[in-house]
Parts: structure tokens; sequence; C-alpha cells
């Protein structure tokens, strides 16, 4: 798989990176059954074997067992920690933790921060972390407290780069004005089904689309300071392929009508058309693939080696939004 630097960083990574939140079973799989055990291993070969080197993790995937299964890669596996790259994020907390009664709610505190990381290393089996993000903003976050929280990570070893997800463009100026590290990721929902970030730049200064859009200019402000989108979600939870088609109705099969098409023409998996369309995107934006069947893994990876026409990527654009551009 193709690769590049990490725009900030002396990362190498791989255009596709890999999403580890469902190797940590279902909720209710708690211990994990061997059944678990082996399904998430066979997931994160499947995607080592494709050249993907990037996995990305957070403190609340499965109460943490996602990044405790993760850990067993380790085995067996010599000096397979520095060839990777791991990513994790924190700031949610659950509604309950640590005491009943506590709501669900976002903390950006320096103990969280450093707390968090410290649970994450001892889950992953590792000394430090290549990418820490912040997961969703925190509407009582202090600038200064997260850069505290920073310096020590960074000081110690623990923490190499930092990034954030979810985060506006002025959320991002504003806790950078008191940071010392670069922010160097933003990890945000994007796919053919959720343009909305891309609808801000064309929808400007118009009465449509019928949803609501606020002009952040998140996509721009990340390019000009060279912050690399990382896409969640890509796959649109399988609606873009032809599964579940729920959430986005007819948007949704329209899109994956014109995916199998594409896919046909090009003898790759509809996948593959669904991820090369967000790799089109001369933002670099790296998407995030999260699914545990191999088969699927290995198909999302086969947008590496296509890239889509400008009349296909708009094609599928203008299905994905419902309605034509201005």
């Amino acid at each position: 798989m193709k690769t590049h630097t990490l725009p900030g960083t002396t990362l190498e990574v791989s255009r596709i990176a890999y999403g580890c939140m469902r190797i940590g079973g279902s909720a209710t799989d708690n211990p994990p059954t061997a059944d678990t055990k082996e399904q998430a291993m066979a997931a994160v070969r499947a995607a080592l074997d494709q050249g993907v080197n990037l996995f990305d993790h957070a403190d609340i995937y499965r109460e943490g067992r996602s990044e405790d299964l993760f850990s067993l890669i380790w085995k067996g596996a010599h000096g397979l920690r520095q060839r990777i790259i791991v990513q994790s994020k924190c700031g949610i907390r659950p509604a309950g933790h640590p005491l009943p009664g506590a709501p669900g709610r976002y903390d950006f505190s320096y103990e969280h921060i450093v707390e968090s990381v410290t649970g994450s290393l001892r889950r992953l089996k590792t000394d430090y972390l290549d990418l820490l993000l912040l997961h969703r903003p925190d509407a009582l976050v202090e600038p200064d407290e997260v850069a505290r929280a920073f310096d020590a990570l960074k000081q110690s070893g623990k923490v190499r780069f930092f990034g954030v997800s979810n985060h506006t463009a002025a959320q991002i100026q504003l806790l950078q004005k008191s940071l010392d590290q670069p922010l160097v990721v933003n990890q945000v929902k994007l796919s053919v089904l959720h343009t909305h970030l891309i609808d801000e730049g064309i929808a400007f200064n118009r009465d449509d689309p019928p949803r609501t859009l606020r002009s952040e200019g998140t996509l721009e402000y990340c390019r000009l300071h060279d912050i690399t989108l990382q896409a969640w979600s890509p796959l649109a939870k399988g609606a873009a392929t032809g599964g579940s088609e729920a959430t986005y109705g007819e948007r949704a099969r329209n899109v994956s009508a014109l995916v199998a098409d594409l896919a046909r023409h090009r003898n790759v998996s509809r996948e593959a058309i669904v991820i090369a369309w967000i790799l089109r995107h001369p933002a670099q934006i790296q998407p995030i693939v999260g699914s545990t069947k191999p088969a699927r893994i290995r198909g999302a990876c086969q947008a590496d080696s296509i890239e889509l026409t400008r009349e296909e990527w708009y094609s599928l654009y203008v299905a994905g939004r419902g309605y034509r551009v201005p």
C-alpha cells in the first residue's frame, strides 16, 4: 500500500487505516470468548497483510476490551511495534463512570487525559502511543490544562504526536493557541453518504441543502494548516455498498447502485469504490476501515490501486447528497 509522511510528524503512514472499535466483541462479550479473540486477530492480521500500518483505538471502545485484545498481536511478532503506528483517543466519559448517577460527558481535564493514556498503554501493552487524539469537544475545555497534559505526556515519552477528533476549525484554533505541540490530525465522520464537510463549500451562501449547514470551513482550515483529516465510518455502516438503508433511504439505494456499476466496470469490490471516493479528494484524507471481516478489509484496501475520474467522483457525490450541485 502507498504511504506518505504524516504532515507535522516523522510518521510514515498507510493511505488507509484500520479502526479497532469492533474487535472488542459485543457489549455482552465480557470477558471476550476465544472466538472473539480469534476474530480480532484475523481482522488485524488482514489489515497488516494489506500494508495498513496505522491502527486507531479509543479508551472507551468496548470499555477498553478492544485495546486489550489488540495487544495479542505482539505475541510472536518480534519488532512489530516499531513497524506500526498506534493511535488512541480519550475524552469521552460514559454515564455511570466513575460513580453511579454521573452523566455521559466529555472531560479534557489534565487528570483525565493523563489517566486515560496510562490506561490505554497498560491495555495495549506498549510504552508509548504514536498519536493521541482528543475524542469529542469538551464544552468546559481549558486549553492551558490540555497543554499541561500534552507537555507531561510528551516529556515522559508516552505520546509522540497529538491531534483531535470531531473538532471544528475554531475549536482547533482555540486549543492550538495554548499548545507547544502541533495538532496533526482531525478525525471526522465522512463518507459518500455523509458529505457535510464538503457541502459547506459547495452550498455556501445558498438556501439549499434542506439540512442545516454551518460554514465552519473545517476542511479548508485543516488543509491550510497541514492537519490530516481521518474519515471515520467511511462505508456508512455498509449502506454505501448495499447494506442497511434505514438511515439514508433513497440516497443509499442510488449510491449503492452506482457503486455496484463502478465496481463491476473496474473489477474491484464495492468497498474499494467507496473508499476510493474519499482517497480521490486532494486533501489526502485517510479513511479508517472498521470491518472485522477479512474479506471486506481486503476489498476496501483495493482502493489504493484505483483512482476515480472527476466525473465518477461527482456522480457519487451528487447521488450521496441527494440533489445536484448548484
